[in-house]
């Protein structure tokens, strides 16, 4: 697609951004409030329109399903919001479940191009990640209706609430929003760009732009390397912490692994390091705990068994100098380079993992020459100022595809 005249240095933007915090906080939220600040400290004016799943719970099913699928307080609101501001794009990073695809037509009404960040797979999948019952799941991409979400209640365990996600979607595409009322689609990998496009998105809207950190996580020399693995997130079975678990069981050459973070699986980190006297579990950190343990580890680990969207920790792993070892699809598939800035082992394969850890821990020299690999990766795709200057980009093509001849913008 031809580019849209490029926006002109110094030009100041206004931007409706758009979130739905979830319950528990992740790194949607981070993003999200990362870019605001971003756009704000390069002197362009954000605006923001927010709700928060903690208002769910005095909701009826009724007013849930009508609220998803067209939230009329949302439509307005937005509207007299883009009246009073007259920003220049409208940019939502989440609108499920209270803000609704409404917000679309509400751009559109008002002639705002808008822009949509595809954080997860909710589009394609009613539990956004394309994972059923601990296995990758892809039964209801490119279907019309999506029924094996309702009959396996793949969101929350429910089926009322499942039909409510995936009727959703359905209802969108029927009624043409899709492709009608976004001008581009952020897809943070291309790996996520492949699977949108095969579940029914237009190509020529969705482009590639990675999610960043701060370069404060870059602000200090790169470290020698550590003698031990990492390990940051939720302890939760999608984030392939018994493949992890099974792996250290399973060597005895192994050395030693720092756990990171909390969640379901605790009592199973928990016997495993009662178990294993390599294994330490830290719990929950702060960010700058974080940063101070990338810094001195070795390798990070994600063997993830979902596709993962484009989970933070790799940002911040490269940031701070620190290669990755992960699965070898979803986000960790697209943005290691096998080699350079870390491994990758078959997904769910414990002797795999164990096999690429053992290799890379073994080799002192490639350890120190992938440090500052990732570090010249974080510089290259995921530092503010690459990002930045990315994100005018598409901000850029949004609006040029609100201007191209047969953009139908104007009230309904």
């Amino acid at each position: 697609m031809d580019r849209a005249p490029e926006i002109s240095p110094g030009e100041s933007l206004r931007v409706l951004m758009l979130h739905n915090f979830y319950q528990a906080p992740g790194g949607e939220d981070q993003v999200f409030r990362a870019e605001r600040t971003l756009l704000e400290d390069h002197g362009h004016e954000v605006i923001t329109y927010t709700a928060h799943n903690e208002t769910i719970a005095g909701m009826g099913n009724v007013a849930l399903l009508r609220g998803t699928f067209w939230n009329r307080d949302a439509y307005h609101r937005i509207r007299a919001l883009i009246r009073k501001h007259r920003p220049e794009v409208l940019h939502a990073h989440n609108t499920f479940p209270l803000i609704s695809p409404s917000a679309y037509a509400a751009a559109r009404a008002e002639r705002v191009p808008v822009v949509q960040t595809l954080h997860n797979y909710r589009l394609i999948c009613a539990n956004g990640m394309l994972l059923r019952d601990g296995v990758v799941c892809e039964r209801c991409v490119g279907r019309a209706v999506p029924w094996p979400a309702v009959t396996g209640r793949c969101y929350r365990g429910s089926a009322t609430e499942s039909a409510i996600a995936a009727g959703m979607v359905s209802f969108h595409r029927v009624r043409g929003t899709w492709a009608r009322d976004v001008d581009v689609y952020v897809a943070l990998t291309s790996f996520a760009r492949d699977k949108f496009i095969a579940g029914g998105l237009p190509a020529d809207r969705i482009v590639v732009k990675a999610n960043f950190v701060a370069d404060t996580w870059a602000n200090q020399p790169l470290e020698p390397p550590g003698d031990h693995a990492l390990f940051v997130g939720r302890l939760s079975p999608e984030k392939g912490i018994a493949t992890m678990l099974a792996a250290w069981r399973a060597s005895a050459e192994l050395p030693g692994l720092r756990i990171l973070g909390d969640g379901p699986m605790r009592n199973d980190v928990a016997a495993a390091v009662a178990a294993d006297p390599r294994i330490v579990w830290l719990g929950e950190q702060t960010h700058e705990q974080v940063r101070q343990a990338m810094r001195h580890a070795a390798v990070l680990l994600v063997p993830s068994l979902c596709y993962e969207g484009a989970p933070m920790v790799i940002v911040e792993a490269f940031a701070a100098g620190l290669p990755i070892i992960g699965t070898a699809h979803g986000a960790p598939g697209s943005q290691i380079e096998p080699g350079l800035t870390g491994l990758l082992h078959r997904p769910g394969d414990p002797d795999d993992l164990a096999r690429q850890v053992n290799e890379y821990h073994a080799n002192t020299g490639a350890m120190v020459l992938m440090r500052a690999r990732a570090r010249q990766e974080y510089l290259k795709s995921y530092s503010a100022g690459a990002n930045y200057q990315m994100l005018l980009g598409v901000y850029d093509r949004a609006r040029g595809v609100a201007k191209a001849p047969g953009a139908k913008r104007g009230a309904e």
